[in-house]
């Protein structure tokens, strides 16, 4: 193709993957009710437990309601998309690729967006724990007045930083196929993971709960040491590979 003809099939590719996140805005704006309930829900847990007066969610401006159902329609509207505009991306990229890359993007696409909804499903579970714990430093006789859109990006900041974790193991993956870290160095560092696996759930989770401490952590802990176990055995096949065509496979790249 030219690079005019490329441009052209850009254009329309965008087009595409535009008009389907608008339409899935429209879509998820309607909805948004149940969204707002549902992310509020640590805030209703709190005022239930120590009443309104100790924590509130609150609309400073004239515009803030709107505005926040606007950000929630878009987030949630991206998401909604996401299979339209993933294909645009696929489609445009997809025949510039061997057939060795295209299966392994599919591998990849297909563990990663799992993985990241499971960790922000997760986020949403530990949210609770979380909230109580920060507002647990107020001072006696102070009032958290939280603002709505900050409280929003908090949670959706939450749960983007947990699904990213979720997906970490499918990204060391993609680095040892690229040749870039190997399975024993993987396993070299899990002291280090496991440490930082029960940090991070022993602050998302309450203190007196120590199962879902341990449940949390167990599960960071198993993805990174499968992770690290198809490292090796991508590692075992690259070497063989490498035997077979008469290559040291001990000599560095």
């Amino acid at each position: 193709m030219s690079l005019g003809a490329h441009l052209r099939e850009l254009r329309k590719r965008l087009t595409i993957a535009a008009i389907t996140i608008v339409v899935a805005m429209i879509v998820a704006f309607l909805v948004t009710d149940p969204i707002i309930h549902f992310i509020s829900r640590p805030i209703i847990d709190l005022q239930e437990m120590k009443g309104t007066t100790y924590v509130s969610l609150n609309f400073t401006t004239v515009t803030s309601s709107f505005d926040l159902r606007m950000r929630i329609a878009f987030a949630i509207g991206l998401t909604l998309a996401a299979p339209v505009w993933l294909w645009q991306i696929w489609a445009f990229i997809m025949p510039g690729l061997t057939r060795k890359e295209i299966r392994y993007t599919v591998g990849f696409v297909g563990a990663a967006i799992p993985l990241f909804f499971a960790g922000c499903y997760t986020a949403m579970l530990v949210s609770p724990h979380v909230i109580e714990m920060l507002v647990g430093f107020t001072p006696e006789g102070g009032t958290n007045v939280m603002d709505a859109r900050q409280y929003y990006d908090f949670i959706f900041k939450l749960m983007i930083v947990v699904g990213i974790s979720f997906v970490t193991p499918v990204f060391m993956i993609g680095l040892n196929l690229a040749g870039i870290i190997s399975g024993k160095a993987i396993f070299k560092g899990w002291r280090w993971a496991i440490l930082v696996a029960i940090v991070f759930a022993a602050i998302a989770t309450p203190p007196a709960d120590i199962v879902s401490m341990f449940l949390l952590a167990g599960i960071l802990t198993v993805l990174y040491f499968a992770a690290g176990g198809l490292a090796l055995i991508f590692d075992r096949r690259k070497r063989k590979r490498m035997i077979t065509m008469g290559l040291d496979p001990d000599l560095p790249a």
